[in-house]
């Protein structure tokens, strides 16, 4: 092996490890992907799904970009919602951020960072639209983690109104939208009560998302 052999050598042992404690666990993969939940989270590395969820492979969809946003011309991100919708059946779509983003922060500072501008420019619409609050906390921390929250609140609204959410609740398909942010410090999921059902939820529990 030319290259990485290192990662190779550890999935080896890792499937090994598998095999030892559930013989069946890889053929039992293979034969279905039947997920109730689809996960919209960061791309740090730090925040992996399964294991932040103490879920198998298999139990949750996911689709990963800087910072967890959710835009309407982004077709990958809405691919992937639209399949887990329709074809999936999930019945929970999560938005989780984390506490400490670097693209949050990015966007909170407003320096120039190159072509990834353009991405964060979607999170400064959010730090805009609540400057009223962030601009009255004197801490830096305490702000950082204020957008950190904001934006999945605001991330949440974006996918309700996307098409394959909009279409699932019009022909009555159970289907629950929830903003949820991660703490690195503790390993703590934390529910920012930003949940919706209904498209006529929605509204309620932005406000009181918002408001905290």
């Amino acid at each position: 092996m030319k290259y990485l052999s290192e990662l190779f050598e550890k999935n080896r042992v890792w499937s090994l490890q598998q095999l030892q404690e559930d013989p069946d666990y890889f053929q039992r993969l293979v034969k279905q992907q039947a997920p109730k939940y689809l996960w919209i989270g960061c791309s740090d590395s730090r925040v992996p799904a399964n294991q932040i969820t103490g879920l198998n492979p298999g139990e949750v969809f996911v689709h990963r970009n800087i910072a967890n946003v959710i835009v309407h011309t982004d077709l990958n991100c809405l691919s992937v919602v639209h399949y887990a919708i329709q074809v999936l059946k999930v019945q929970h779509v999560i938005v989780c951020g984390h506490y400490g983003c670097g693209g949050v922060r990015a966007a909170l500072d407003g320096q120039a960072n190159g072509m990834i501008d353009n991405w964060l420019r979607h999170i400064e619409d959010v730090r805009e639209r609540h400057a009223g609050v962030l601009d009255g906390m004197a801490d830096y921390d305490a702000r950082w983690a204020r957008l950190c929250e904001l934006n999945v609140i605001e991330q949440v609204r974006n996918l309700a109104r996307t098409t394959p959410v909009s279409e699932a609740w019009k022909s009555g398909q159970e289907l629950m939208l929830h903003g949820w942010i991660y703490g690195l410090q503790d390993g703590r999921l934390v529910d920012l009560n930003m949940s919706a059902a209904r498209r006529d939820e929605l509204d309620q529990a932005y406000a009181e998302a918002v408001a905290g």
